[in-house]
């Protein structure tokens, strides 16, 4: 049974934009907050973004600020990841999580996750 189901990754050329989407599950979707991971070849994965799944806050990287952002529509049980001015070091896997609290999402250790979405940018 898929839980988090990522979709919209791509290539794209640098200052481009694309925008990733993760279909949840009900049961998953009132684990409160979802949030977007990445990994890119050779490299430890990062976290990216996060929301409380009642819009009430989110969270970002440094390296993402300004350029990326995270959105929910609760009517499909959905979370979105907008980015814009896409770079070439953006390229990675991307994933989404979930999980009931905040603090461990952040850190990497969600109790559900997605099985991916490969975001390229490179011109």
């Amino acid at each position: 049974q898929v839980q988090l189901r990522e979709s919209g990754g791509g290539s794209v050329q640098p200052g481009g934009s694309l925008r990733l989407s993760c279909a949840a599950s009900e049961y998953i979707y009132r684990r409160t907050y979802m949030g977007w991971f990445r990994q890119a070849p050779g490299k430890e994965r990062e976290r990216v973004a996060a929301i409380h799944t009642a819009g009430v806050s989110t969270l970002y990287a440094d390296s993402v600020k300004g350029r990326f952002t995270i959105s929910l529509d609760n009517a499909v049980n959905t979370v979105y990841l907008q980015m814009n001015s896409l770079k070439p070091e953006d390229t990675a896997m991307y994933y989404c999580a979930a999980d009931s609290v905040s603090s461990r999402l952040w850190a990497g250790q969600a109790s559900y996750w997605g099985q991916g979405t490969q975001v390229t940018v490179s011109s």
